[in-house]
């Protein structure tokens, strides 16, 4: 049978897939705690903290939150070779691409129609992480890369800067989860940095300052 032809990444394993039996959560009375009392009737009472392997609590919330969740963020080891108590940053790369992939397809089956994935990374890993969410997701779902500053330390290699990180995101409804996005009001401070120095009828925009000189 011939496989018809598509776009993907490949990688030593790939086709070597974990299989998970379903899972439940077990409460653990002794840590639990609920209000006396509801305030309101959109008062949420199901919060949950879940300590364990991801992979398996990822798989214990799909029978009941399958098509639901409105947002995930997670930030995965960048696999940069540090080492860290509680997980391994420096696995073989084949290995980190199938650990990811498994828990991406899971992701992708809990988001709701109108939800969100959004990802930390750097450039360790970032760029096969960006093709592979393509595939997981379809390149369709892609929304954005967001550039954070994670350094803030002088550095004598501006041109080929280490002090960011990035963001991906990644929702269902593409570019249009834009039209839906539920944005927080603009505080006071956040306010201060937009002028509208030339009257435009459009509002206020941000405005930088920039201080150029030549290195000696």
């Amino acid at each position: 049978m011939n496989r018809k032809p598509k776009l993907e990444l490949t990688w030593v394993g790939k086709d070597s897939r974990t299989h998970l039996e379903p899972r439940i959560l077990i409460e653990d009375p002794d840590k639990s705690h609920h209000a006396a009392q509801r305030v309101n009737l959109d008062d949420i009472f199901d919060n949950q903290l879940i300590f364990g392997d991801n992979l398996l609590a990822l798989k214990a919330l799909e029978s009941e939150f399958t098509g639901r969740v409105k947002c995930v963020f997670i930030d995965p080891p960048y696999n940069t070779g540090s080492a860290f108590e509680h997980y391994d940053d420096g696995i073989e790369h084949s290995l980190w691409l199938s650990l990811m992939r498994d828990r991406l397809e899971i992701i992708r089956r809990l988001l709701a129609p109108d939800g969100s994935l959004w990802i930390t990374i750097d450039d360790n890993e970032g760029h096969y992480l960006k093709v592979l969410c393509d595939e997981v997701f379809g390149r369709a779902s892609f929304v954005s890369t967001m550039v954070w500053e994670n350094f803030y330390g002088r550095s004598n290699a501006a041109a080929v800067s280490p002090a960011h990180n990035y963001i991906l995101l990644y929702a269902p409804m593409g570019q249009d989860w834009k039209k839906v996005r539920n944005l927080l009001p603009r505080g006071e401070e956040s306010a201060s940095k937009y002028k509208n120095q030339d009257n435009d009828p459009r509002g206020p925009e941000a405005w930088a300052h920039f201080r150029c000189g030549r290195a000696s």
